[in-house]
């Protein structure tokens, strides 16, 4: 008498990643901490650079123009870093071997992550630059530079996004990959960001100037503005390609070693 197996049956395309986007999702709605504190650290640096230290920047009136593509940048940083903590849990409290008995890509944990991250850092980003309205911002770019500075922006987000979650993965608990991910969050402060370059001292001028921020926060402020972009719109997207690339590269390796499996 020979007994028969039946085969597992193979998920649907995608279906283990839509499954864990709305894992993500379902977390965030329901403890929306870090959604909150993505919204509101941003917009207290705003309010703050404009109206304590905007006088002093630019006494034209004019610095919530040329601050907020900063504050927007340093917004999805801040929403972004939340995937190293999520991730990092992940690792840590046993849900990984419950997942490595199940049939889908290792990647699509990853992947839930992030996507969850990039509608959720969309979602904020719509707030800020809400508020930043109310204080003020009046940009002067046109219909196709707002839709090439979000999709700019929304390519930053995966990319960085993808690194936070390397991170996460690496990290021995998730307090490790809030502190490891804080050190990316200092790059905005070190760029365009909130004063021009060219006003730094001369030896902070050459880090500044070719870290990858700055050509990222030139070419939102130009799209937004209507400025010319020129050729910083090229080494923006290039940067943000290569950091989306070495992300996505850095997460599915160590993940895949990590939780044992492919």
């Amino acid at each position: 008498m020979t007994t028969t197996i039946a085969p597992t049956p193979r998920l649907a395309p995608l279906a283990a990643e839509a499954t864990l986007i709305r894992r993500s999702i379902i977390h965030t709605i329901a403890s929306p901490d870090a959604l909150v504190m993505s919204v509101a650290l941003p917009i207290a640096l705003m309010l703050m650079f404009t109206y304590v230290f905007g006088g002093a920047i630019d006494r034209t009136g004019d610095y919530v123009n040329y601050v907020v593509p900063g504050i927007i940048l340093l917004c999805a940083g801040f929403g972004s870093s939340s995937t190293a903590v999520s991730v990092s849990s992940d690792m840590t409290n046993g849900v990984i071997d419950r997942f490595r008995t199940m049939r889908f890509r290792s990647s699509a944990v990853i992947t839930g992550h992030v996507v969850a991250s990039l509608l959720r850092n969309l979602l904020a980003t719509g707030v800020v630059i809400g508020i930043a309205f109310a204080v003020g911002f009046r940009p002067g770019g046109d219909l196709l530079g707002w839709v090439a500075a979000v999709g700019l922006l929304a390519l930053y987000i995966l990319g960085i996004t993808y690194v936070f979650a390397a991170i996460g993965v690496v990290s021995s608990s998730p307090d490790a990959a809030m502190g490891y991910g804080f050190i990316l969050l200092f790059l905005p402060y070190v760029s365009s960001a909130f004063v021009p370059v060219e006003t730094m001292p001369e030896w902070l001028q050459g880090f500044a100037q070719h870290q990858p921020l700055t050509p990222i926060i030139e070419t939102v402020r130009g799209l937004l503005t209507g400025a010319a972009v020129g050729d910083e719109g090229v080494v923006a997207i290039a940067w943000c390609a290569g950091i989306l690339v070495i992300g996505v590269a850095l997460s599915s390796v160590l993940f895949s070693r990590r939780a044992g499996r492919r």
